[in-house]
């Protein structure tokens, strides 16, 4: 049975994947947060476990070295959740769209089966990508705080640039070399898709902007309103607070 895009089947493994984080929230619950701590940090690793698993799975390690958007998340969350780091696990709850995109925009996994290991290294760890940060805050091992807005965009953006010199740099040296992968295709890499758009809401963003690099910042729009989502509370506190100070 394939994954499917928003079929029947990818429907409700989405809907089961919000069931299982909320039943995991209730379940962690009622535990001392040390115990959170740990058992989130444990599951913390599963993405470390699919960047291993797709270096090695495909014989192809130069197209899946761990420069995509939820690789990095892979990388950072073990750090956020273990020191419980609000600038980290701040970072991570933007970061986490990334993962949330590829379950729901899934068309190039759309034919995983998914009673295979290729689909439960790939639907798991981005489950928890998006779903441990969230738990963080609601379990209150960490706290939101409006003032990380302005580091997480930083940090995102210049992680984005220098993912985007390395694409040209790999891309480069790939074709001057012609070095090719296992089936005897020119390598070409397009690590958080700097160079071209494989998703249909990237392509949008793509046909308004057709140049690499820059058509990714149409998503500022949608980056606003997911950080606004989040912070919503905080920012009314703090125009709040703006407005009472110029009373007073």
């Amino acid at each position: 049975m394939t994954w499917g895009s928003f079929g029947v089947v990818h429907i409700t493994s989405l809907v089961l994947g919000i069931g299982l984080i909320i039943g995991l929230y209730f379940l962690l619950k009622k535990c001392s947060q040390k115990t959170q701590t740990i058992i989130l940090g444990i599951l913390s690793f599963a993405g470390i476990g699919a960047i291993v698993y797709n270096l090695l799975m495909w014989d192809s390690p130069l197209e899946y070295l761990p420069f995509h958007l939820c690789s990095l998340t892979a990388m950072v969350l073990p750090f956020a959740v273990w020191m419980r780091s609000k600038i980290l696990n701040n970072l991570l709850l933007f970061w986490g769209l990334g993962a949330l995109l590829a379950l729901v925009v899934n068309t190039a996994q759309a034919n995983f089966e998914i009673f295979s290991w290729t689909f439960v290294f790939y639907f798991f760890p981005h489950l928890l990508e998006i779903g441990i940060p969230i738990l963080m805050f609601s379990l209150r091992l960490v706290k939101r705080d409006v003032k990380c807005i302005g580091s997480t965009l930083l940090i995102t953006l210049v992680a984005y640039t220098i993912i985007h010199f390395i694409n040209v740099a790999l891309n480069d040296y790939f074709l001057s070399n012609q070095i090719l992968n296992y089936e005897g295709n020119l390598i070409q890499v397009n690590y958080m898709y700097s160079i071209k758009p494989e998703n249909p809401v990237l392509q949008l963003f793509y046909n308004i902007i057709p140049y690499p690099y820059w058509y990714m910042f149409l998503s500022l729009p949608l980056i606003v309103v997911y950080l606004g989502c989040f912070y919503r509370k905080y920012i009314i506190l703090w125009f709040k607070e703006r407005k009472a100070n110029r009373k007073g």
